[in-house]
């Protein structure tokens, strides 16, 4: 059975982009896509994602903000937080965070290279001839 993915991003051109990096993954699937960070509470509500992939960056609530409420709910599930400000991401690993990851936009290239690391290497699973990205 594959793991499923909830992807959390207001930009339309970033979540088409995802989208593609997830379909092609023989052990992912995408559950649900949200615009903002209450959206993406209420879809993580209904489908009770494997893995969380959100921007930091959403209206009405953020991503930093939705993740720590994701972690209340769903403390096992693993949250990767995207950024496009790289400078942030290290200020953001010295906070103590409500995520298991903080990936820079830029580096979507290795996102799925975290994502199996996340959702796999901890349950010893083996996966399916992921595709190497």
């Amino acid at each position: 059975m594959p793991k499923t993915i909830l992807l959390a991003d207001d930009s339309p051109i970033v979540g088409q982009a995802l989208y593609r990096l997830l379909a092609i993954e023989k052990d992912c699937e995408l559950c649900a896509q949200a615009a903002d960070g209450y959206e993406a509470i209420s879809l993580a509500k209904q489908c009770k994602p494997d893995l969380v992939i959100m921007d930091l960056s959403m209206p009405k609530m953020n991503g930093l903000e939705a993740a720590c409420e994701l972690k209340k709910i769903m403390p096992t599930v693993p949250i990767i937080l995207l950024t496009l400000h790289a400078s942030t991401v290290n200020e953001l690993f010295a906070k103590d965070l409500c995520v298991d990851l903080v990936v820079p936009k830029g580096d979507l290239g290795r996102l799925m290279d975290h994502v199996r690391t996340l959702l796999f290497a901890e349950t010893g699973e083996a996966t399916d001839d992921s595709a190497t990205i």
